[in-house]
């Protein structure tokens, strides 16, 4: 069967919009909208999913603290009420920190001599979240990157060079914050892509005995499960983030990190079996 519970669209940094990702996930068993700090969407592919007869799940995709010695930690709510007041607040002092990093970002590039502004931004962002692939889209349109993998090689990386990086960091929500903004709104917490979690795994592979000694730290802390199957993912990297995941007592989740055009090697949807995906099905009332 095919699920997708790491699915971005034009609320955030996709190119689908939410009633069109609902269609391109007719036949699918369940489909997650999990743009980044906001529930936009939500509303509207809740209503094409229930006309295309597809089980729709709102989520949300939250960049908190990785914890000590790792990196990167993006955690994916499954099943939140977007209406819910506490996360709301989160999501709005998440936005409000992304809103200062970008004006610190547009600051950079002209310190460059690159005349960006925000207002010339803003519509590559359709009027919801700004992020960094609307920047290195207009980097390209504007002749100044060659591609996307350019303009984020040179200027929108922690690692891209110092003469030209205009990257900046935004304020994250601690770990337990974030759990308890996503429980109180009656969702699932779910690390998205654990082999991101240290940057040095994106190139030479996960280490699976450092993420099985920090991830008992996290369920203690209140995470509920754990993209073990994800698109990047090298086939090993499937096998052992489930088993780890199993056996650790995580529910298991499969995600493609569906952008669109913005990524356009990574096609929508996962092939699981029921045995596998049946856990989370049912946590969610699926």
């Amino acid at each position: 069967m095919k699920v997708d519970f790491h699915v971005h669209s034009t609320a955030s940094d996709g190119t689908l919009s939410p009633a069109e990702l609902a269609g391109a996930a007719r036949g699918f068993a369940a489909l997650a909208l999990t743009d980044h700090d906001n529930l936009d969407g939500a509303a509207e592919c809740a209503r094409a999913c229930s006309a295309a007869g597809v089980p729709f799940v709102a989520g949300v995709e939250l960049s908190i603290e990785p914890g000590e010695g790792f990196d990167k930690f993006h955690l994916l709510g499954l099943g939140v009420d977007p209406g819910n007041a506490e996360l709301g607040r989160l999501l709005r002092r998440i936005l409000e920190g992304r809103d200062a990093r970008n004006r610190r970002m547009v600051e950079n590039f002209v310190r460059l001599g690159i005349d960006m502004t925000l207002e010339s931004l803003a519509p590559y962002a359709h009027g919801e979240v700004l992020a960094r692939p609307h920047f290195a889209q207009w980097l390209v349109d504007h002749g100044i990157a060659e591609s996307g993998k350019d303009a984020f090689d040179r200027f929108l990386l922690e690692s891209s060079p110092a003469a030209t990086r205009c990257y900046e960091e935004r304020w994250r929500p601690s770990q337990e914050e974030a759990f308890r903004a996503v429980h109180g709104a009656g969702g699932l917490c779910v690390m998205a892509h654990p082999k991101f979690w240290r940057r040095s795994w994106k190139a030479e592979g996960a280490d699976f005995s450092a993420a099985e000694a920090e991830l008992p730290r996290l369920k203690e802390l209140g995470l509920d499960g754990m993209e073990a199957l994800y698109q990047a993912n090298s086939p090993r990297e499937n096998v052992e983030f489930t088993r780890i995941a199993k056996g650790l007592g995580f529910l298991a989740s499969a995600g493609s990190d569906f952008h669109g055009k913005h990524k356009p090697s990574i096609p929508l949807g996962m092939e699981v079996g029921e045995s596998f995906i049946a856990p989370l099905l049912g946590a969610l009332g699926l």
